[in-house]
């Protein structure tokens, strides 16, 4: 289990004093499933609180126990129905899908003037991965947009 400060504790209480319940414990109690959204949410926000609906407060104080000893989490207050449990984030690389296509790309655009006699005029522009430019210098997508199957029909 982790063990904070009683200067952290106050910290962590204070910021916690805005949240939702983000995990309910039912009648059911603490199933695998419940325990499974607890480790979830703690890994995603780092600070959540728990609302356990029943009335027998020993119950309460013993899930509390066994959440913060079986998913090494620290126990920052209870107040009520309201149980307050930190453990640090958990930083995972996010990588990118394989399906995901290329992301923004610069393009410098060169446009000639329209008497010839002038300079060319330069303008960068952000392109999206699905975007090309033409030979004429205007910007349009490299695949056209999908439509509907129903629109189509009704068109017809």
């Amino acid at each position: 289990m982790l063990k904070l400060t009683p200067a952290e504790r106050s910290a962590l209480r204070a910021e916690a004093h805005g949240l939702n319940p983000v995990v309910m414990i039912g009648a059911d109690g603490l199933t695998e499933s419940v325990m499974k959204e607890v480790a979830n949410s703690l890994d995603s926000h780092g600070l959540i609180k728990v609302r356990v609906f029943g009335d027998d407060r020993e119950a309460r104080v013993a899930m509390y126990d066994k959440i913060s000893a079986d998913l090494q989490a620290a126990q920052v207050q209870h107040i009520g129905k309201l149980l307050v449990l930190y453990r640090p984030k958990v930083e995972t690389a996010k990588e990118r899908s394989s399906k995901a296509g290329p992301g923004m790309r610069e393009v410098t655009i060169v446009k000639a003037s329209a008497s010839g006699t002038k300079k060319p005029s330069v303008t960068k522009v952000m392109l999206k991965g699905n975007e090309r430019v033409t030979a004429g210098g205007n910007i349009k997508r490299a695949k056209p947009r999908q439509t509907s199957s129903k629109k189509n029909s009704l068109n017809k």
